[in-house]
């Protein structure tokens, strides 16, 4: 799972929608603070993150913890934006796998202050 959360993570880092598509089931299952109801499937999940990415600066993605679950993990990470000096986010991924993909992700997240 560390492994595979590490991959994932630097997808996210590099903004790769297509690589991250393939992490996730066809059907998968996505919820953030954008999507509280969930988008369902690769087209709607592609669509949403080729628009998130468009309109954010350079993020990048470091897990501190990960624990697995049955049926997957939960992951929590922390997110720098732009060139500044600490993360500007915490975040925890509650993970949902079906073989070795995402069924279900779960993303909450939370500003940091000056100090994380």
């Amino acid at each position: 799972m560390e492994d595979f959360n590490r991959r994932w993570l630097a997808a996210w880092t590099a903004k790769d929608v297509e690589a991250l598509l393939g992490f996730y089931t066809p059907d998968t299952l996505y919820f953030d603070q954008q999507t509280a109801a969930g988008i369902q499937g690769h087209q709607a999940l592609g669509a949403y993150l080729t628009g998130l990415f468009g309109m954010t600066p350079p993020m990048r993605y470091e897990a501190e913890e990960i624990w697995e679950i049955r049926g997957g993990f939960c992951g929590r990470w922390y997110c720098t934006i732009g060139d500044a000096p600490t993360p500007a986010l915490r975040g925890f991924d509650l993970v949902l796998m079906d073989g070795d993909r995402i069924a279900r992700n779960e993303v909450y997240v939370h500003t940091l202050g000056a100090a994380a």
